[in-house]
């Protein structure tokens, strides 16, 4: 059994929002000579291809790389946590309708991750709550920030309550990558701004005490943990040296949160996968991929096939994991 919990998806068709609100750059696809083209406003954000939103074409390749399941999320540009917040939701509910049809239609091959209107948090709390009791997903996707408020920020509390509540999982993925605007070339918001924004809400949610006050929260965060794992000698250094900066709302050492969130295991190299699986330990490591796009793994769990690791370890990290992560029996 192989598992890939970092797959994105995306209808194949999707109102054009930006004339329906009359603001905004909401992102719709636009199918021009035998191409998709993810449209944000009337510029062309990234072409794609239909395996971002064909499910037969998904599973074809899952075939050819034996994964048994895709845990399906949005693409994070369609957070839309920026728009006006009745407009977020609706944006929300026609996603998270996609993605739950799209499992109906193949329960065996597809789980899926909700996303919600994170701008306005009694909203969020409500199609949440729609995700997990109508959809039956046993999850969400956040991003690393919202709108530049870090996932510490107490006014996210009520919503990590009642996620705890729910038994709902939560997927964190980087956006709107902190410095964005000052490295546009070389693209590396992707290849540095993503990993930093990873070890930012990682950080965030330690400082903050969120793991601490919720401690049944299951939290899974993408691309192996971004920074963190490299620079936790530095976390735990700067929260010892200076506690007055550093340990302000929580007096625990950050160490002591290893093994108590997910990470995924996209790390493209044998000598970071082993290292990850040094410091963050093999129960928490699940395999993603990043599916369908160039920045991921392109046969997801190859990585760990390759490793010299027995089957027992081999079957933890392929599936068992993320199973716990998001509640769910073999």
């Amino acid at each position: 059994m192989k598992i890939d919990i970092h797959t994105h998806i995306m209808p194949a068709s999707m109102p054009n929002w930006v004339k329906k609100f009359g603001y905004g750059d909401f992102i719709h696809l636009e199918h021009r000579n035998c191409k998709a083209c993810m449209m944000k406003g009337d510029k062309v954000f990234r072409e794609v291809s239909d395996n971002c939103f064909i499910a037969e074409e998904r599973i074809k390749e899952m075939d050819s790389t034996n994964v048994n399941i895709q845990v399906l999320s949005t693409i994070p540009v369609l957070f839309n946590y920026w728009a006006k917040a009745k407009d977020g939701l609706e944006t929300a509910m026609f996603l998270n309708d996609h993605i739950a049809e799209t499992v109906l239609k193949n329960p065996q091959r597809f789980i899926g991750l909700g996303t919600v209107p994170m701008q306005d948090i009694d909203l969020a709390i409500k199609e949440m709550e729609r995700c997990v009791q109508d959809l039956k997903m046993p999850g969400l996707e956040i991003g690393t920030n919202i709108n530049g408020k870090n996932l510490s920020d107490e006014s996210f509390f009520p919503f990590y309550k009642r996620a705890e509540e729910l038994n709902c999982a939560l997927f964190v993925h980087p956006w709107e990558m902190m410095g964005e605007n000052d490295m546009q070339k070389y693209w590396l918001p992707w290849l540095v701004g993503m990993p930093a924004e990873t070890s930012r809400a990682i950080c965030s949610m330690i400082f903050g005490g969120v793991f601490e006050r919720f401690p049944k929260l299951r939290v899974a965060f993408a691309h192996g943990g971004g920074s963190f794992p490299a620079t936790i000698g530095r976390i735990e250094h700067g929260f010892n040296v200076r506690p007055d900066l550093v340990a302000i709302d929580n007096p625990i050492n950050p160490k002591d949160y290893i093994g108590k969130f997910w990470i995924d295991s996209l790390v493209h190299h044998e000598r970071a996968f082993e290292y990850i699986m040094d410091i963050m330990g093999e129960d928490t490591i699940c395999v993603g991929s990043d599916y369908p796009f160039p920045l991921g793994e392109q046969h997801p769990g190859l990585l760990i096939e390759q490793m010299n690791y027995n089957p027992q370890l081999k079957e933890k990290l392929l599936s068992k994991n993320a199973l716990n992560w998001l509640g769910l029996k073999p």
